[in-house]
């Protein structure tokens, strides 16, 4: 089960709604989706606070028209999650057609084209373990992304990698915006 909320900040503090990511695919329209929350202006800042189960959580932050920028939690955790997934393969900078174009260079037998059997592909590629059926793919186990992406916002690098259970709550608490917060959850 996911809760995801938008804090934007006004100049009023914070305010808070919840939010469905049905129609969110990418890390493109969930930044499109906070600067769609922005309430006095463009250069505004939202941050998406999205959460599974208190396993892993993740902040992406929109200062106006910038790039989002990402933190996750635990990325191996979340990168078995669709929503997690979506983040982490951003960070990682996988991308879905890269993994079909490698796929068509293989032939049949397993081998990649040119060459008769395995072994001289594999002398060429680094020894890594990537077992896609357990959905982690390359994903780090620990923290992935910006870990100082609150640190303006008075919740420090150190903090932010400290958390652990119900963090958006602490991360909140110490915006101001806990009681907007909990006010959508």
């Amino acid at each position: 089960m996911y809760f995801a909320a938008l804090l934007a900040r006004t100049e009023d503090g914070w305010e808070a709604s919840d939010t469905e990511l049905d129609d969110v695919e990418t890390l493109s329209d969930l930044a499109d989706l906070a600067r769609e929350a922005a309430t006095d202006g463009a250069d505004d800042t939202v941050l998406v606070f999205i959460e599974q189960e208190d396993a892993w959580f993740g902040v992406v932050r929109v200062d106006g028209e910038e790039d989002p920028r990402v933190f996750v939690s635990n990325a191996a955790v979340a990168a078995r999650s669709s929503y997690g997934a979506m983040l982490t393969d951003e960070l990682l900078g996988h991308d879905q057609d890269d993994e079909e174009d490698e796929l068509e260079t293989l032939d049949l037998d397993g081998t990649e084209d040119g060459y008769e059997d395995g072994t001289a592909a594999a002398e060429d590629e680094p020894d890594v373990i990537d077992d896609p059926s357990d959905g982690i793919g390359s994903a780090p186990a620990g923290p992935l992304g910006e870990s100082a992406i609150l640190a303006d916002l008075g919740v420090s690098e150190r903090r932010l990698l400290a958390l652990d259970g119900d963090a958006l709550v602490t991360i909140a608490d110490a915006l101001g915006a806990a009681e907007v917060l909990e006010a959508v959850r």
